[in-house]
């Protein structure tokens, strides 16, 4: 199951909600064809979609078979919502969730503690044996990344760190 979304509050008085639409769910999604999910009991309950709009990119109202009355429909407020399909693996980080990375670079040992993102020249601020150095962000320096492991093993020109 993908989680797609989140039922925020009552919308109307004939049972229907108003949504928040994660950037997961799905720009073709066709509401009278696949129904949408929710944890109820710790069982996923399918909720069929009666009508369905879409309220801007992330926003969305809803009426769900069988729930016609607020009262019904208060049960669901709160709960995510979810799709049948498989989550992608999310292998993408961005370099600033690096920082507290332990480092080596040859047989120096470290820690990244700061990352400055510029356009051009994006840098690593690395703390060795009590000492600050400036290295260039970029791809062809970094040997490996354990994401597990908290660390990261840079392969650096020679003198670029003195």
């Amino acid at each position: 199951m993908l989680k797609v979304g989140r039922i925020n509050k009552l919308f109307g008085v004939g049972g229907e909600l108003s949504l928040t639409l994660y950037d997961d769910f799905p720009e073709n999604f066709k509401a009278e064809e696949q129904p949408l999910f929710a944890m109820v009991e710790e069982l996923a309950v399918p909720l069929f979609c009666e009508s369905f709009a879409r309220r801007g990119r992330a926003g969305a109202t809803v009426a769900f078979a069988d729930i016609d009355t607020p009262k019904r429909a208060e049960i669901l407020v709160g709960k995510e919502l979810f799709i049948e399909g498989e989550e992608e693996a999310d292998d993408e980080f961005t370099l600033d969730e690096l920082i507290g990375f332990a480092v080596r670079i040859g047989r120096s040992k470290g820690e990244i503690v700061d990352f400055y993102d510029n356009e051009f020249n994006p840098l690593f601020e690395i703390e060795i044996k009590g000492k600050r150095h400036l290295i260039p962000a970029v791809e062809e320096f970094i040997a490996a990344i354990d994401f597990e492991a908290r660390t990261i093993k840079f392969v650096l020109p020679e003198g670029l760190i003195e």
